[in-house]
């Protein structure tokens, strides 16, 4: 049983701003989810010289450095790209950068692989990056990149200035790159018991927003409150879903029909 203002004084005093997926049991679910991009992506970054956009926390640029020739971590965050620096110091094919995005802060031709994984939903420029992707990019080189499927959202995040539908992406894309696959990002009968409680919970918190008032503050409003009752909901789910703990990159997959049922979009395009 979670005492809620004790848990509450201690979440409203230290909790970041930003959306980063952490590796604890409670938040296992997520980590697994966005992990399972970067594992996915291995095998086109290997001996690539890789541009990772949006990259958090690193612990995915991390993984893929195992595998590429080189690559770069760019994020908006300087601390987070400080604690980057100081944490991976010991990867000699890693780098990172600190930039607000768009523009990226590169030539013309210098990748031949951009990731960017639950990053594009966060900035109000989206096509624009879509072009520097395009820019940064070899002739050949790929972009790789993953965001929520909005039919799936039952609820604002404010930390999303738009979610797109799969029509949305591949008209967006489709108006830069003459070659892109769409996937969608999905997972098994035990990942989907887990968002099926978590679907439960979102729906009892909603009952009491009877104005709608998520949908019309603010975001900066909301930034905190959003994480208190996200950490709040994840850590019951821990407790009633006993599978949260084990679930695995191997939960996931990647499928290319009934998009619209799964939880994100992944695409894959071609300069």
């Amino acid at each position: 049983m979670i005492n809620i203002p004790k848990f509450a004084a201690h979440y409203f005093s230290d909790m970041s701003s930003h959306e980063r997926a952490h590796h604890d049991e409670a938040n296992n679910v997520t980590y697994q989810r966005c992990q399972f991009a970067y594992e996915f992506a291995v095998a086109y970054v290997s001996g690539k010289e890789v541009l990772d956009v949006g990259c958090g926390n690193a612990y995915g640029t991390a993984l893929m450095a195992r595998h590429a020739k080189k690559i770069t971590g760019l994020d908006y965050d300087s601390e987070t790209i400080q604690s980057n620096i100081s944490k991976y110091k010991n990867i000699p094919n890693l780098d990172f950068i600190q930039g607000e995005i768009p523009p990226l802060p590169f030539e013309d031709k210098s990748f031949e692989v951009i990731t960017s994984f639950q990053f594009i939903e966060h900035i109000h420029a989206r096509k624009e990056f879509l072009a520097e992707c395009m820019r940064v990019l070899k002739p050949g080189g790929k972009l790789l990149l993953t965001t929520p499927n909005a039919v799936k959202s039952l609820a604002r995040n404010p930390f999303h200035v738009h979610e797109y539908t799969f029509p949305e992406m591949h008209d967006e894309i489709g108006s830069l790159s003459n070659s892109f696959e769409l996937k969608g990002l999905n997972g098994n009968e035990t990942v989907n018991t887990y968002y099926r409680e978590n679907g439960k919970f979102v729906r009892m918190i909603l009952r009491f927003d009877v104005f709608g008032l998520h949908k019309k503050l603010p975001s900066s409003w909301l930034t905190k409150p959003y994480n208190w009752v996200t950490s709040i909901m994840r850590n019951k789910l821990k407790d009633q879903v006993s599978a949260t703990s084990q679930i695995s990159t191997q939960d996931f997959f990647l499928q290319d029909q009934d998009l619209e049922n799964c939880w994100d979009i992944y695409l894959i395009a071609s300069k």
